[in-house]
C-alpha cells in the first residue's frame, strides 16, 4: 500500500530495464536495481518504474517506447557488450527509428584499451556500436562506454561497471531534491492503522507516506516510510507516527522491523 500524499512539487522521474534472459532465468541475481535507485535518489531523480525483459528485440522495443515517454528518464542495465545476444544497442536505435553506427571516440577507447590485450576484433567492436546520435557515458573500469540518448541510458550490466558509468553522470542529470525517508515498525495490521496512516499524511505539507505488510514470527505487520524532500519534516511525522500507532496499542520500532 502506498498513500498519495500531498504534492512533493516538481517530482523527476526515472524507469529502469533490466535486459537479460539470466536475469528471469535466476541465474544471475540482479543487483542494478538497489545502486540505480540509491543513486538517483542522491541525484534528486525518482525511480518510479522497473521492467525486467529478455533478450529479445521486440520485448526491448516495448520496453524502451513505453518508460522513456512516460518518465523523465530511462536506463537500462545489460546487453551492451560483445557477443551476439547484446542487442540492446540494436533495439532503442529501432525504438528509436535511427541507424546504429560506429561511434569513432568509442572505437578510439577500445583501441587504446585493448593494445596490450589482443587488440579490437570483430567482437570488441562491437561494444563502439551506438544509435546514431549518441554520445558516451566514460567507464573508467574496462574501457567500453555506455551510451546515452536524448532520456535514454544504456549501461552495462554487470554491476560494478554500471556503478563506474553511474559515477560519471553524478550531477549531469536535471533534477529535484532527494527524499529523506524515515522507517517504523509495528505488528500492527495495515486495515487497523489506515486512518491513521492517512490522517499522519495528510497533517504535513510535501510529505508521502508508504506502508509495507509483512509476516514474521506468526504475526502480521508493517513498516511504515515517511518520505520528505526536509529531513526535519520526516523526522517529525515519524515521531507523531510513532505516538500515535503507542495510542493505539502497537508498540513502534524505529528503524522499521
Amino acid at each position: 500500500m502506498s498513500n498519495g500524499g500531498k504534492a512533493l512539487g516538481r517530482v523527476w522521474t526515472a524507469a529502469l530495464i533490466v535486459i537479460g534472459d539470466e536475469i528471469l532465468s535466476g541465474r544471475t541475481q540482479d543487483r542494478n536495481i538497489a545502486q540505480v535507485a540509491t543513486w538517483l535518489n542522491v541525484q534528486g531523480i525518482r525511480l518510479n518504474e522497473v521492467r525486467v525483459v529478455p533478450d529479445i528485440e521486440e520485448a526491448i522495443i516495448g520496453a524502451v517506447n513505453a518508460l522513456r515517454t512516460s518518465h523523465d528518464y530511462c536506463f537500462t542495465t545489460g546487453g551492451i557488450g560483445p557477443t551476439h545476444d547484446d542487442i540492446t544497442v540494436d533495439a532503442v536505435a529501432k525504438a528509436l527509428g535511427v541507424a546504429v553506427v560506429v561511434h569513432p571516440e568509442a572505437r578510439a577507447i577500445l583501441e587504446r584499451y585493448y593494445v596490450d590485450k589482443g587488440g579490437l576484433n570483430e567482437g570488441r567492436l562491437r561494444m563502439a556500436r551506438v544509435p546514431e546520435g549518441a554520445a558516451l557515458i566514460p567507464n573508467r573500469m574496462s574501457g567500453a562506454p555506455g551510451i546515452r540518448i536524448g532520456n535514454l541510458f544504456l549501461m552495462a550490466g554487470v554491476p560494478h561497471i554500471a556503478a563506474q558509468m553511474l559515477d560519471a553522470l553524478t550531477g549531469q542529470l536535471k533534477g529535484g531534491r532527494p527524499l529523506v525517508s524515515v522507517t517504523i515498525g509495528a505488528f500492527a495490521p495495515e486495515s487497523e492503522v489506515a486512518e491513521l496512516l492517512h490522517r499522519a499524511e495528510r497533517s504535513t505539507e510535501g510529505v508521502a507516506i508508504g506502508s509495507y505488510p509483512f509476516f514474521k514470527d506468526g504475526r502480521v505487520g508493517a513498516n511504515f516510510v515517511v518520505r520528505s524532500e526536509n529531513e526535519a519534516v520526516a523526522e517529525q511525522v515519524a515521531g507523531e507516527l510513532s505516538e500515535a500507532l503507542e495510542s493505539a496499542g502497537f508498540a513502534a520500532v524505529a528503524g522499521g522491523i
